[in-house]
């Protein structure tokens, strides 16, 4: 049986095969900048959905506040592990960002417990106390997104940016709608469609984008039509 076998090859091909669709059945579909295409194709790539074209949304001139964080060595903020754990963390690790779950964390637990809110609401407040720029993705819970909203307009946090992609029927279209069309730079998935993989996506997009040296093989990027923000823009 013949087959492709090295995952460059594959990931060459599907890339390829999602452009082609693209070009035939979504030919209203332009990009105008590289990190967002790069962004939905790699959606596409991992969910073969193509609605993601749509649905995703930019606000805020959010790519440039998210290299901003990569630049300067911020953390990077998820609602569960699994967000987490879709990561390419060894680019992470090479830009010096850090990336942290709190959910779990003991203070976090206890906070929630005693004020009955949700842990990923009280790991929004805990977040907040943390110094440098700040990045949050959030795949499955919107009570995370309502918490930094709610936060932002009290004047307690300022996220340089927010990936907004929970996924859900209860909560998830409202808290990314209202995310989309607040002040805050943010890239949200409307509607109910979302998950972990689809957050983690997103980061990677980013990540592979800004053409890392890899220790296995070069992810899809997209040719460069437009520089990227220079260091220290945000």
């Amino acid at each position: 049986m013949t087959y492709l076998k090295a995952a460059h090859k594959i990931e060459e091909a599907s890339f390829s095969k999602i452009q082609e669709i693209i070009d035939q059945e979504h030919p209203d579909i332009h990009f105008s900048d590289p990190f967002e295409e790069a962004v939905l194709k790699r959606v596409v790539f991992t969910s073969a959905d193509f609605d993601y074209l749509y649905n995703i949304k930019f606000s805020n001139q959010v790519i440039e506040k998210i290299l901003y964080v990569l630049r300067n060595k911020g953390t990077i903020f998820t609602d569960t592990t699994m967000v987490l754990g879709g990561f390419n963390k060894k680019l992470l690790d090479d830009l010096g960002v850090s990336y942290r779950c709190l959910v779990n964390e003991p203070a976090v637990f206890q906070e929630a417990k005693e004020k009955g809110i949700t842990r990923s609401m009280a790991a929004v407040e805990y977040a907040a106390k943390v110094d440098g720029p700040k990045l949050f993705v959030f795949g499955n819970a919107p009570t995370s997104i309502f918490k930094v909203l709610d936060m932002v307009e009290e004047g307690s946090l300022q996220p340089d940016a927010v990936v907004g992609v929970p996924v859900g029927f209860v909560g998830a279209a409202e808290s990314k709608l209202k995310l989309h069309e607040s002040s805050v730079p943010s890239i949200a998935a409307l509607g109910q469609k979302g998950g972990s993989t689809i957050a983690a996506a997103v980061v990677n997009a980013i990540l592979y984008q800004l053409k890392l040296a890899t220790t296995d093989y070069e992810r899809y990027s997209v040719s460069d039509k437009k520089q990227a923000p220079e260091k220290g823009e945000g």
